[in-house]
This record gives structure tokens, sequence and C-alpha cells, in this order.
């Protein structure tokens, strides 16, 4: 069998699509033609304008083909574009005919075949190429099918409108890159339309445009734009999600308007705008637009807007019956639960003035916060910031477990009772909705001093090292401790059986104690786990993790298999007195004599004096009985680099497991494990840390000017570090050298600072990874892509491990409120 690798990238049976009655040939143009240099040196241009057949036309050598050492393979050509061209080409001849009963059969056909042209163009590769700091031809066609539909739910889920040039004397052209978005706020010399980037299509003023043929335009509107014209056109549109279920209606086409000649000529002029070297059209005059045209781009607009009275068709709420008696509902975005309008935030009437608490939620002056950042690197504004969520949350367990009525946490403990486990979950559950968009209330990259702390959410360990890094590395962001009830089925969820919870509750809420101080101040991000709330990014990352996983064996931990022990001690004590008595007794007759009751009156007072133990004998037999006792090293890696890119953080962990995972995400990239600031790296590996463990002690340094210098300078060498890849970066061996003596002068003082306060800590050393090109992995950049993420890094510059010199204690607990 031949090979093909003349791969064409908008498919003949499109561009015939375009021809004139009785023609087989299209006018191209080359809007970049080459130039041929003469004898005397004269630079001419060649012919720019063409006639040709499609199979000479809008063809690339190997752009599809995949290399295994000297072989050439075709099977993305053959195999995934063969059928989706057979596919898509009834699809699209269905959409420019009227047979309504057609278009619902090749509906989703129709919009998987858009979305995929918009990719497989030179354009859209480079574009995808753009989203990674370095892929291989053989990756790059990986990751172009790991992105298919990516784009089917937002575009499905707007106005759609089929115009018409029947009457029109000037008939669509074909480009290069057919699917073309465009934003009246985003004119092709901007920022966010210089090549190979487009506007995104979620946010609320992108409008997709693909011509059908030579007399039909596809037109897809967001519905916010398309009801508002005056809206942002640069916000994202509501629950711009890309992987979901939804339902929509398929026979809903504006199919009314017929456009003249300039109208025409003015979608055409977008379309050769955001083209990247090719147009063709079925008559050469047209493939010159622009001489028609004279408005600004934001005026284009007009030509795009699907007409007023069209709207009825789209948008509204959906409910669908099933024969079980499941009812589906959705609103006209494509939520499926009711908004929680107590989790909004009116708008602010007057600007904010400097020392004014910061929109975001942050708790910071907003001088000091979202002022110097331009709009796209704020959090929301208009909804309940993550961090103000977990202080209602904090709120809410004082006022339920009554905190302020009990003498201590004994007592606290004594009167814990099912119903007060149920209400609290459900309060969580409450406080994040399942259809929550993250990204949102995420940080972004926006230069601040961040780090994602990835290893044991326990009590007992989280103040060993994690919350004293704050000191050092700036705002933590630490995997919330509480479990979502809402992806759990009923018969283990915390809100229906809370009694499986009481242990893994009491360790919750000391966690909770414990780093709330540092919530309030901050310092701390606690983070719900993301998988809860996008059910596309769980199964992706599980299906990630166990790749990652396979053949690899994991390091032993001592500290983890220490929480595990104790854990399943005070699982031991839970059982009921009768069950010890009896075992006590059995263990009596085979050794010497022990007094029984003696015995129980000592692990009564064990229980009470461990913070973390359940006083009530809960454990009883039975199969729907037992204690769900969690030992999580959370985030796992790949979470912790998709939190780390898009919030613009290193990475920091005091687990060897986790260490490991990163070490080998160097390894499989067959990256340079060269360090990028090799002198600061020399000089952080050479001394030891001081972690303190008290929490007053961390929050008086946190203000102290001898520490504000470390976040400054993690700051800056994480900038330095981003650059690396971008092109034409040069090294600058002054200011590495600067940054190096400097972190040399501001830890010795601190150090010395520490020790002559006495304060309690915990000494370790650090190893860094500051990696030429940063620790970065594939599937975290599609994830990230995928996920709508608009701004995020292409890898992780810096990550740490923590280690020990001397081993803390992990049976540790502060109980104090």
């Amino acid at each position: 069998m031949s090979i093909t690798r003349n791969n064409h990238y908008v498919p003949q049976w499109y561009q015939e699509r375009f021809f004139e009655s009785g023609k087989n040939t299209l006018a191209y143009l080359d809007m970049t033609p080459p130039q041929e240099v003469l004898a005397n040196g004269r630079k001419v241009e060649k012919n720019s304008r063409f006639q040709a057949p499609t199979s000479r036309a809008f063809r690339q050598l190997d752009l599809y083909s995949t290399f295994f050492g000297t072989s050439v393979n075709d099977e993305i050509e053959r195999q995934l574009f063969g059928d989706i061209d057979t596919r898509g080409s009834v699809a699209v001849r269905a959409f420019t005919d009227t047979d309504v009963s057609e278009q619902h059969r090749h509906f989703e056909t129709f919009f998987e075949y858009i979305d995929i042209q918009k990719v497989r163009t030179p354009k859209g590769l480079d574009w995808l190429r753009a989203q990674y700091p370095m892929l291989s031809q053989n990756e790059l066609m990986m990751e172009m099918q790991g992105i298919r539909m990516m784009h089917c739910t937002v575009w499905t889920e707007g106005v759609r409108e089929i115009v018409s040039a029947e009457d029109a004397g000037i008939k669509f052209l074909v480009s290069d890159h057919p699917v073309t978005i465009y934003n009246h706020a985003v004119p092709p010399v901007a920022k966010g339309c210089r090549y190979p980037f487009d506007p995104s299509i979620a946010l609320k003023g992108s409008q997709t445009i693909f011509p059908l043929n030579r007399d039909f335009c596809l037109i897809l509107t967001n519905l916010e734009y398309a009801r508002d014209p005056e809206a942002r056109a640069l916000e994202k549109r509501t629950f711009a999600r890309n992987y979901r279920q939804s339902m929509v209606r398929t026979d809903a086409f504006i199919r009314t308007r017929k456009l003249s000649d300039q109208e025409v000529a003015k979608i055409n002029f977008i379309l050769k705008a955001r083209a990247r070297r090719y147009i063709a059209a079925g008559r050469e005059e047209w493939l010159y637009p622009e001489k028609l045209v004279a408005v600004p781009w934001a005026d284009l607009r007009n030509t795009l807007r699907p007409p007023e009275d069209g709207h009825w068709l789209f948008g509204g709420e959906m409910f669908a019956g099933f024969d079980s008696g499941y009812v589906h509902y959705q609103d006209e975005f494509g939520r499926t639960e009711a908004q929680r309008e107590f989790l909004s935030k009116p708008a602010s009437v007057n600007p904010l003035r400097p020392r004014d608490d910061c929109g975001c939620g942050s708790g910071l002056p907003f001088r000091e916060c979202c002022n110097p950042k331009p709009l796209a690197l704020r959090p929301a504004w208009g909804l309940m910031s993550i961090r103000e969520r977990n202080l209602m949350l904090f709120r809410g367990i004082v006022k339920i477990l009554a905190f302020e009525e009990k003498e201590d946490w004994v007592q606290v403990r004594r009167d814990l009772t099912d119903e007060k486990i149920s209400e609290v979950y459900r309060l969580f559950d409450g406080l994040w909705p399942l259809e929550t968009d993250m990204l949102q209330l995420l940080p972004k990259p926006d230069g601040v001093a961040r780090a994602v702390y990835t290893g044991s959410i326990h009590p007992s360990a989280i103040a060993d090292h994690a919350l004293g890094a704050c000191l050092y590395f700036g705002e933590l962001i630490i995997e919330h401790p509480f479990l979502h009830a809402g992806t759990m089925k009923k018969e283990f969820s915390p809100v229906e059986n809370p009694g499986l919870y009481r242990q893994e509750f009491i360790k919750t809420i000391v966690f909770m104690m414990k780093v709330m101080p540092f919530v309030q101040a901050g310092l701390v991000n606690l983070v719900p786990d993301l998988c809860y709330f996008d059910r596309h990014l769980r199964l992706q990352m599980m299906e990630m993790a166990t790749f990652r996983a396979a053949g690899m064996s994991t390091p032993k931990d001592a500290r983890i298999e220490a929480l595990m022990r104790a854990d399943a001690q005070r699982s031991i004590m839970s059982l009921p007195r009768d069950v010890l008595r009896r075992h006590f007794s059995m263990a009596s007759t085979q050794g010497e004599s022990i007094g029984v009751e003696e015995a129980l009156g000592s692990l009564t007072n064990l229980r009470e004096a461990d913070p973390l133990a359940v006083l009530h004998s809960h454990l009883e037999p039975g199969k729907k009985n037992g204690d769900v006792n969690l030992v999580r090293l959370a985030p796992n890696f790949e979470m912790s680099m998709y939190l780390a890119q898009a919030t613009g953080a290193a990475i920091i962990t005091d687990s060897a497991i986790r260490w490991r995972d990163v070490q080998y995400a160097i390894l499989r990239k067959a990256r340079s494990s060269d360090q990028g600031l090799p002198a600061l790296a020399a000089n952080i590996e050479r001394d030891a840390f001081a972690f303190l463990t008290d929490i007053s002690d961390i929050r008086e340094l946190a203000a102290d000017r001898l520490f504000a210098p470390y976040s400054a300078l993690m700051a800056e060498g994480f900038r330095y570090l981003t650059k690396f890849t971008d092109p034409g970066f040069r090294r600058k061996p002054n200011l590495e050298a600067s940054i190096a003596t400097r972190f040399v002068r501001t830890h010795s003082a601190a150090q010395k600072l520490i020790r002559k306060r006495g304060m309690p800590s915990n000494e370790a050393r650090i190893a860094c990874l500051l990696p030429i090109g940063g620790v970065q992995d594939n599937t975290i950049n599609r994830l990230l892509l995928t996920s709508s993420s608009e701004h995020h890094l292409s890898s992780v510059p810096m990550a740490y491990f923590i280690e020990p010199t001397v081993r803390p204690p992990c049976s540790r607990d502060d109980s104090r409120m």
C-alpha cells in the first residue's frame, strides 16, 4: 500500500462546495508568496494568484505523518481523517439542505467535524503546539487526538444561525483555516490574535464562522452576547466547561437572513484576516473583500449578530422525563443544579479605594492584592472566594458543634452525634456546588509567590513542615480535608451514613482548627479536590495516574506508616466495651493475669487524652457498619502539577513518594536536569531550615521584615525561570548570582532570629529541582487546555522536597481552640 504524505488540511470535497457552476477549479491567493532572488541580488515575489484544482491546494507534506525511526506512517490521514471526512461531508451537506430529520441524524457528526477541522490546519496545529513547551511530531498528533470534541458543547449551547448569500452577487470564500473565530474586542493586531492564536470560543463576545459552501455560512454566537450585545466581550460565558453532557434542540437554527453583497464581503473580510496564508473563491475578484469593506474591526459585529426574533429558539430551562421516573433538569447554560444565590456577591457601587478590602475576598487591601493585576489575572469578584467559603464553613462548624459552649475538646467529642456530623457535611456540600467553576476562584499566575503543597493531609502531620513553609515559599495551596458527599453513593455518604465517618470527621475538624488561622491571614488557600467538580477531569486524572503508576514500586514512607498505625489503634479503641473485654480476657489466659476492668479504664483515659480519638464506642459488628479511616497523600502528582501550572506556583512536598513522582516526570520527558538557577539551588540545599510548629509563631514571623525577602526572592527566581522557554532568551549570570547571594543573606538572618527567640521547630533540609524548561508533562497541559484554562504556565519552574534531618513525631496533636 502506498503511503499518503501530501496531507490535505482542507478536504477536497469541502473545497469543491465553493466551485462556480460548470467549473472544477478555484481562484487561490497566496497572501505571503515566496520570493525569488535574481542574479543581480534583487528579490521579486512569485505569482500570488493562481487557478488550480482542489488536489493541488490546501495541502502540506507530512502534516499528519508519524515517524518511527526511518518508517513513515500515514494512519492518521487514512483512518482518522478518512472516517471523519466521509461522515463530515454527509453532515455538512445535510445542513445546507432543508430536511430537518437528516440534520437531526447528523447533528453530532456535524459539530464533531467542525471541531477537528479547527485543529487540523497548519494554524490549528501551530496553536496546539504553542500550548506545550516542546512537542515532537508524534506527540503533536497524539495531543491533537486527545483534545477532540473540545469545542462542541459550548458551540451547541449557543445561538446557531445559517445565513445565505444566494441573492448576493458575492459568494463566501474558503480559507486555509475555515473555522474562524471573531471577537469584536480583539482585532487582528491584538495580542490575543497574534498567530497562531484566536480568541477563545468561551469568551462571551466570541463568534464562530464556518462557511458551508459558496451560498451558506454557519455563525455560532454565545447566548449571553446574542441577548446583550453590550455584554463584556472578554468575559467568559457562564458555565464554560468543555466536556460535559448537555441537552440541546437539534432543530434550532435561524435561517431567515439573506445577506447583501456588502454583508458577504464583511464576512469574507474576517475570514481573510484570520487566515494563515491561503484563501480561495469561485471568482478572483472575491479574493479582495477589503476593497468593499472600510469599517473598523469592532463594527463588523453588526453583520454577525443573530436577529432578535430568533432568540426564543435557544436557552430556557429543560426538563426530560425517563421511564424510570428520573427527571433530568438543566438551565440555559447546561447547569443541572439550582443556583445558590448566597454564593454570589453584588458588584461594588463605587470603585474600590486602595485601602478597601479587595473584591476577590482575599482579606488584603485592594492596593496589595488585585489593584496591580490585569483583569484577566484576577479571581472572580462576583462569587464568594475560596477563603470566604472556608470562613463560612468554619463558622458553621463552631455553631453546629457548639464550640463556644463547651468546656474543652473532650466535651465536644463526648457530645458528638451522627446528626451533627451529617449537618456539617451538608454545609460543606452547600458551599461547594458540584458545578462550581474552580478556575474562576483559583489565583492565576500573577507573579505572587505561592506553592502547592502535596503530602499528608492529616492533622498529625500538617504542622510538621507544611504550615511553616509559608514563611519561605509564600501563599500555600493545600487540599481541603473535607470529602464531598455529592460525589458518593448514598450508602457511603457522610451525609446519609455519618456513623461511618466519626473517626474521619474528628481528624478533619482538628485539621481545620490548625489550618484556619492561616486561611484567615491569607497565608493558606484551602482548596477542595478539583475532581469533585468536573467529571471529565476526574476520569482523565484517574486514567493518567493509573498509567503513570503501572510497573512502578512505591517507596516506603515511615511517616505515613506511623500515621496509619496510630489511626488503626484509634479504631481498635473505638470497639464496643464488651468486645474489648473479651479480647483482654483472651489475652490474660495466655500470659500473666491482668485486671480487665483496670485495662478498660486505662483505655478510656487514653481515648480522652488523644484529641483524634472517638469517645463513643461506635464500631458495631455487621456488614453495614465500619469505620472510614483515610490517610491521604494529596493532591496526587497530576493534580499537583495542574494546580501549580494553573496558579503560577511551585510544588513543595515532604513526601518521598511524591518527590519520586516529580523526579520521574523529568526523566520521562528526557529533559535536562541542569538547574536553571544552579547557585541558588546549591545555597538552598547546603543549609538547614527551621520549620516552625507553633501557629502563633508562624503568624508572627510572617509579618516580620526579616522574612519578607524569602517570598520576594522565590517570586523573582520563579519569574526568571519561566522565561527560559521564551524565544531568544539569554541567561543573565549577574542576576542569577544576585539572587543566590541575597538568599544567603536573608536565610542567615532569619534562622538566627528563630534560634534567638527559642521558637519550637522541626529542622529539615530542602532538595531543589529548578530545571531548565521546568517540570512538565504533556498530559497536564492537555488537561488545562480542555478545562478552558485561559492563563496557565506551560511547566512548573520550581519543585522542592523537605527532608527532615530529625524525624518529627507523627502522633503530636495540638487541640487548642
